[in-house]
Protein backbone atom coordinates (compact mmCIF):
# COMPACT_ATOMS: atom_id res chain seq x y z
CA UNK A 1 0.00 0.00 0.00
CA UNK A 2 2.89 2.36 0.77
CA UNK A 3 4.17 2.48 -2.81
CA UNK A 4 0.68 2.97 -4.24
CA UNK A 5 -0.14 5.82 -1.87
CA UNK A 6 3.11 7.60 -2.63
CA UNK A 7 2.60 7.18 -6.37
CA UNK A 8 -0.86 8.74 -6.00
CA UNK A 9 0.80 11.63 -4.17
CA UNK A 10 3.58 12.18 -6.71
CA UNK A 11 1.59 11.55 -9.90
CA UNK A 12 -2.02 12.05 -8.81
CA UNK A 13 -4.23 14.25 -6.67
CA UNK A 14 -3.30 12.94 -3.21
CA UNK A 15 -1.85 15.66 -0.94
CA UNK A 16 -1.73 13.79 2.38
CA UNK A 17 -1.06 10.24 3.51
CA UNK A 18 -1.67 8.45 6.80
CA UNK A 19 0.93 6.18 8.38
CA UNK A 20 0.00 3.30 10.69
CA UNK A 21 2.65 3.23 13.43
CA UNK A 22 2.05 -0.50 13.97
CA UNK A 23 2.26 -1.35 10.26
CA UNK A 24 4.85 -3.77 8.89
CA UNK A 25 5.99 -1.21 6.31
CA UNK A 26 6.37 1.63 8.84
CA UNK A 27 10.11 2.12 8.35
CA UNK A 28 9.78 2.00 4.56
CA UNK A 29 6.96 4.55 4.63
CA UNK A 30 8.96 6.93 6.83
CA UNK A 31 12.03 6.68 4.60
CA UNK A 32 9.98 7.42 1.49
CA UNK A 33 8.10 10.31 3.08
CA UNK A 34 11.36 11.98 4.06
CA UNK A 35 11.99 12.33 0.31
CA UNK A 36 8.58 13.94 -0.22
CA UNK A 37 8.38 16.94 2.12
CA UNK A 38 5.46 18.43 0.17
CA UNK A 39 3.21 15.50 1.14
CA UNK A 40 1.40 15.95 4.45
CA UNK A 41 1.77 13.14 6.99
CA UNK A 42 -0.92 11.92 9.36
CA UNK A 43 -1.11 9.19 11.97
CA UNK A 44 -3.48 6.31 11.21
CA UNK A 45 -4.05 5.09 14.76
CA UNK A 46 -4.85 1.40 15.13
CA UNK A 47 -6.92 -0.39 17.78
CA UNK A 48 -7.78 -3.58 15.86
CA UNK A 49 -6.24 -6.14 13.55
CA UNK A 50 -2.54 -5.75 14.41
CA UNK A 51 -0.12 -6.24 17.26
CA UNK A 52 -0.05 -3.40 19.80
CA UNK A 53 3.10 -1.42 20.43
CA UNK A 54 2.42 -1.84 24.14
CA UNK A 55 3.14 -5.11 25.94
CA UNK A 56 -0.23 -6.94 26.02
CA UNK A 57 -0.10 -7.00 29.82
CA UNK A 58 -0.20 -3.19 29.81
CA UNK A 59 -3.28 -2.93 27.58
CA UNK A 60 -5.27 -6.05 28.54
CA UNK A 61 -8.66 -4.62 27.61
CA UNK A 62 -7.55 -4.08 23.99
CA UNK A 63 -6.19 -7.55 23.20
CA UNK A 64 -7.37 -11.11 22.82
CA UNK A 65 -5.84 -14.26 24.25
CA UNK A 66 -3.19 -14.25 21.53
CA UNK A 67 -1.90 -10.86 22.65
CA UNK A 68 -3.02 -9.18 19.43
CA UNK A 69 -5.46 -6.31 19.18
CA UNK A 70 -9.06 -7.42 18.63
CA UNK A 71 -9.93 -8.63 15.16
CA UNK A 72 -12.01 -5.72 13.90
CA UNK A 73 -14.59 -2.99 14.36
CA UNK A 74 -17.35 -5.37 15.45
CA UNK A 75 -15.34 -7.12 18.16
CA UNK A 76 -14.06 -3.81 19.49
CA UNK A 77 -17.49 -2.20 19.56
CA UNK A 78 -19.04 -5.15 21.41
CA UNK A 79 -16.36 -4.97 24.10
CA UNK A 80 -16.63 -1.17 24.21
CA UNK A 81 -20.44 -1.28 24.58
CA UNK A 82 -20.12 -3.75 27.45
CA UNK A 83 -17.72 -1.45 29.27
CA UNK A 84 -14.81 -3.80 28.70
CA UNK A 85 -12.46 -1.27 27.09
CA UNK A 86 -10.36 0.65 29.61
CA UNK A 87 -9.84 4.18 28.35
CA UNK A 88 -6.48 4.25 30.12
CA UNK A 89 -5.41 1.37 27.85
CA UNK A 90 -6.59 3.30 24.79
CA UNK A 91 -4.63 6.35 25.95
CA UNK A 92 -1.51 4.30 26.57
CA UNK A 93 -1.51 2.43 23.26
CA UNK A 94 -2.49 5.32 21.00
CA UNK A 95 -0.05 7.62 22.79
CA UNK A 96 2.77 5.19 22.06
CA UNK A 97 1.73 4.88 18.44
CA UNK A 98 1.67 8.63 17.94
CA UNK A 99 5.00 9.15 19.69
CA UNK A 100 6.60 6.50 17.48
CA UNK A 101 5.62 8.50 14.41
CA UNK A 102 6.56 11.86 15.93
CA UNK A 103 9.97 10.50 16.93
CA UNK A 104 10.82 10.08 13.24
CA UNK A 105 10.89 13.85 12.92
CA UNK A 106 8.17 13.89 10.27
CA UNK A 107 5.71 16.75 10.87
CA UNK A 108 2.35 15.17 11.71
CA UNK A 109 -0.55 17.31 10.51
CA UNK A 110 -3.64 15.15 11.02
CA UNK A 111 -5.00 12.17 12.93
CA UNK A 112 -7.46 9.47 11.97
CA UNK A 113 -7.92 5.80 12.84
CA UNK A 114 -8.23 2.37 11.34
CA UNK A 115 -11.90 1.53 10.72
CA UNK A 116 -12.81 4.98 12.11
CA UNK A 117 -12.83 3.69 15.70
CA UNK A 118 -11.90 7.13 16.99
CA UNK A 119 -15.51 8.14 16.22
CA UNK A 120 -16.55 6.32 19.41
CA UNK A 121 -17.07 9.07 22.00
CA UNK A 122 -14.51 8.15 24.66
CA UNK A 123 -11.91 7.19 22.06
CA UNK A 124 -12.53 10.47 20.24
CA UNK A 125 -11.85 12.42 23.41
CA UNK A 126 -8.50 10.65 23.84
CA UNK A 127 -7.46 11.19 20.23
CA UNK A 128 -8.45 14.86 20.43
CA UNK A 129 -6.42 15.23 23.63
CA UNK A 130 -3.39 13.66 21.93
CA UNK A 131 -3.73 16.04 18.99
CA UNK A 132 -3.94 19.05 21.29
CA UNK A 133 -1.02 17.86 23.43
CA UNK A 134 1.28 17.45 20.43
CA UNK A 135 0.12 20.47 18.43
CA UNK A 136 -1.44 18.45 15.62
CA UNK A 137 -3.92 20.79 13.91
CA UNK A 138 -6.50 18.44 12.36
CA UNK A 139 -8.49 15.36 13.26
CA UNK A 140 -10.78 13.49 10.88
CA UNK A 141 -14.51 13.42 11.52
CA UNK A 142 -15.90 10.73 9.16
CA UNK A 143 -19.11 12.53 8.28
CA UNK A 144 -19.91 11.75 4.64
CA UNK A 145 -22.81 13.72 3.11
CA UNK A 146 -23.09 11.41 0.08
CA UNK A 147 -24.10 8.05 1.51
CA UNK A 148 -26.39 5.62 -0.36
CA UNK A 149 -29.88 4.76 0.92
CA UNK A 150 -29.81 2.42 3.95
CA UNK A 151 -30.72 -0.70 2.00
CA UNK A 152 -27.69 -2.85 2.81
CA UNK A 153 -25.85 -3.72 6.05
CA UNK A 154 -22.87 -1.64 4.93
CA UNK A 155 -25.04 1.38 4.14
CA UNK A 156 -26.67 1.09 7.56
CA UNK A 157 -23.26 0.87 9.21
CA UNK A 158 -22.06 3.98 7.37
CA UNK A 159 -25.12 5.92 8.51
CA UNK A 160 -24.45 4.83 12.09
CA UNK A 161 -20.90 6.05 11.65
CA UNK A 162 -22.21 9.38 10.39
CA UNK A 163 -24.35 9.74 13.52
CA UNK A 164 -21.29 9.07 15.67
CA UNK A 165 -19.32 11.59 13.59
CA UNK A 166 -21.90 14.30 14.17
CA UNK A 167 -21.66 13.64 17.88
CA UNK A 168 -17.87 14.03 17.61
CA UNK A 169 -18.31 17.38 15.91
CA UNK A 170 -20.52 18.57 18.77
CA UNK A 171 -17.95 17.38 21.32
CA UNK A 172 -15.18 19.25 19.52
CA UNK A 173 -16.98 22.52 18.87
CA UNK A 174 -15.44 25.38 20.81
CA UNK A 175 -13.64 23.14 23.28
CA UNK A 176 -10.36 22.32 21.59
CA UNK A 177 -7.64 23.99 19.51
CA UNK A 178 -7.87 21.01 17.16
CA UNK A 179 -9.76 21.63 13.92
CA UNK A 180 -11.67 19.46 11.51
CA UNK A 181 -12.95 19.73 7.97
CA UNK A 182 -16.54 19.88 6.78
CA UNK A 183 -16.49 16.11 6.42
CA UNK A 184 -15.25 13.24 4.31
CA UNK A 185 -16.06 11.95 0.86
CA UNK A 186 -15.71 8.46 -0.56
CA UNK A 187 -16.61 6.29 2.45
CA UNK A 188 -19.23 4.36 0.49
CA UNK A 189 -16.64 3.51 -2.18
CA UNK A 190 -13.84 2.57 0.25
CA UNK A 191 -11.49 0.20 -1.49
CA UNK A 192 -13.44 0.41 -4.74
CA UNK A 193 -12.92 3.99 -5.89
CA UNK A 194 -12.79 3.79 -9.68
CA UNK A 195 -12.24 6.72 -12.00
CA UNK A 196 -15.97 6.72 -12.78
CA UNK A 197 -16.99 6.80 -9.14
CA UNK A 198 -14.48 9.53 -8.43
CA UNK A 199 -15.84 11.67 -11.24
CA UNK A 200 -19.38 11.08 -9.95
CA UNK A 201 -18.30 12.33 -6.51
CA UNK A 202 -16.84 15.45 -8.07
CA UNK A 203 -20.04 16.06 -10.04
CA UNK A 204 -22.30 15.80 -6.96
CA UNK A 205 -23.22 19.16 -5.42
CA UNK A 206 -21.38 19.80 -2.15
CA UNK A 207 -19.49 22.70 -0.69
CA UNK A 208 -16.94 23.20 2.04
CA UNK A 209 -13.58 21.65 2.82
CA UNK A 210 -13.71 17.88 2.50
CA UNK A 211 -11.20 15.08 2.77
CA UNK A 212 -11.39 12.37 0.12
CA UNK A 213 -10.81 9.07 1.94
CA UNK A 214 -9.04 6.65 -0.39
CA UNK A 215 -6.89 3.52 -0.33
CA UNK A 216 -4.47 3.50 -3.27
CA UNK A 217 -2.09 0.57 -3.41
CA UNK A 218 0.21 -1.35 -5.68
CA UNK A 219 0.09 -5.11 -6.25
CA UNK A 220 -3.45 -6.35 -5.63
CA UNK A 221 -2.57 -10.05 -5.51
CA UNK A 222 0.11 -9.59 -2.88
CA UNK A 223 -2.09 -7.31 -0.80
CA UNK A 224 -5.08 -9.65 -1.04
CA UNK A 225 -2.97 -12.48 0.38
CA UNK A 226 -2.31 -10.35 3.48
CA UNK A 227 -5.54 -8.40 3.89
CA UNK A 228 -8.97 -9.95 3.39
CA UNK A 229 -10.82 -6.70 2.86
CA UNK A 230 -11.65 -7.28 -0.81
CA UNK A 231 -10.21 -3.90 -1.78
CA UNK A 232 -9.09 -2.98 -5.29
CA UNK A 233 -5.97 -1.03 -4.40
CA UNK A 234 -4.54 -0.84 -7.92
CA UNK A 235 -7.79 0.54 -9.34
CA UNK A 236 -7.87 3.27 -6.71
CA UNK A 237 -4.28 4.23 -7.46
CA UNK A 238 -5.02 4.39 -11.17
CA UNK A 239 -8.17 6.44 -10.58
CA UNK A 240 -6.32 8.97 -8.44
CA UNK A 241 -3.56 9.27 -11.05
CA UNK A 242 -5.98 9.78 -13.94
CA UNK A 243 -4.52 12.73 -15.93
CA UNK A 244 -8.02 14.00 -16.64
CA UNK A 245 -8.78 14.63 -12.98
CA UNK A 246 -7.07 17.97 -12.57
CA UNK A 247 -8.93 19.57 -15.52
CA UNK A 248 -12.16 18.12 -14.10
CA UNK A 249 -11.41 19.69 -10.71
CA UNK A 250 -10.68 23.04 -12.33
CA UNK A 251 -13.87 22.87 -14.37
CA UNK A 252 -15.95 22.40 -11.22
CA UNK A 253 -14.07 25.03 -9.23
CA UNK A 254 -12.65 22.47 -6.80
CA UNK A 255 -9.26 23.42 -5.37
CA UNK A 256 -6.82 20.82 -4.07
CA UNK A 257 -5.30 21.82 -0.76
CA UNK A 258 -3.52 20.24 2.19
CA UNK A 259 -3.71 20.21 5.97
CA UNK A 260 -0.52 22.26 6.14
CA UNK A 261 -1.93 25.01 3.96
CA UNK A 262 -5.21 25.06 5.86
CA UNK A 263 -3.38 25.20 9.18
CA UNK A 264 -1.34 28.16 7.93
CA UNK A 265 -4.54 29.97 6.96
CA UNK A 266 -6.23 29.46 10.33
CA UNK A 267 -3.30 29.76 12.75
CA UNK A 268 -3.20 32.95 14.85
CA UNK A 269 -0.61 35.56 14.03
CA UNK A 270 2.74 34.94 15.72
CA UNK A 271 3.77 37.42 18.45
CA UNK A 272 6.60 39.82 17.63
CA UNK A 273 10.07 38.33 17.97
CA UNK A 274 11.89 39.14 21.21
CA UNK A 275 14.66 41.69 21.10
CA UNK A 276 18.19 40.28 20.88
CA UNK A 277 19.51 39.30 24.29
CA UNK A 278 16.04 39.10 25.88
CA UNK A 279 14.25 35.85 26.81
Amino acid sequence: MTRGALEAATHGIVTAVSVAPVGEAFDEAVAELRRLPAVDVGAHLVLVGERPLSPPSEVPSLVGRDGRLLSGFGAFCVRYARGGVAIADVRRELGRQLVRLLDTGLPVRHLNSHQHLHALPCVFDEVTALAAEHGIPFIRIPEDPLLPPPLTPRALALRSLRRLARGCRRRLAGRSPVETLSGTLGLASAGHLTAGRLRALLATPWSGRYELVCHPGSGDENLKSRYRWGYEWDSERQALCDPGLRPALDERGIELTSFSRLAALTSPAKPPAASPGRP
